[in-house]
């Protein structure tokens, strides 16, 4: 799988572990950032580059290991076509794929590399169920991409 990863500067540390273990899956994976352990890099700066690429299918999920999950989350939200979840558990992270089609995995800074590598492997393996509920659930949130549609 093509995957995007971006970085925040308070998990720089676990950024060359997780992008070695990605390949070694075999996984292609994009770097989105960020390129050092500064304070001054925002969140966005490299968060909504990998939201693009996963709206532009030049990857097909993005992941993003920073300080704040949420506000990552929210930010690549802002982006059409991206689905990204804040997750803190395995379960939370499989069926974010499986129910709702995530496509931007959102975590949090930890200071190991086992939980976030366990998280970020269980959004990998899951698929879509295309489940009849699921699929209508995921045309609604569509919907509300259309030009002129707001809520």
């Amino acid at each position: 799988m093509r995957v995007g990863i971006a970085i925040g500067h308070t998990a720089y540390t676990l950024k060359e572990p997780l992008v070695r273990e990605l390949r070694a899956a075999g996984h292609e994976v994009v770097d989105f950032g960020t390129p050092s352990d500064s304070p001054d890099d925002d969140y966005t700066d490299y968060t909504l580059p990998v939201a693009q690429a996963v709206a532009e299918r030049s990857v097909e999920r993005g992941i993003v290991v920073c300080d704040n999950p949420i506000g990552a989350c929210i930010a690549a939200n802002k982006i059409g076509a991206v689905r990204a979840g804040a997750c803190g558990d395995i379960g939370s992270a499989r069926q974010g794929v499986q129910s709702d089609n995530m496509n931007v995995l959102c975590v949090g800074a930890v200071p190991a590399f086992e939980p976030a590598w366990d998280l970020i492997q269980a959004f990998l393996a899951a698929q879509f169920d295309k489940a009849d509920c699921h699929l209508r659930a995921l045309m609604k949130i569509e919907r509300l991409e259309e030009p002129g549609i707001h809520g």
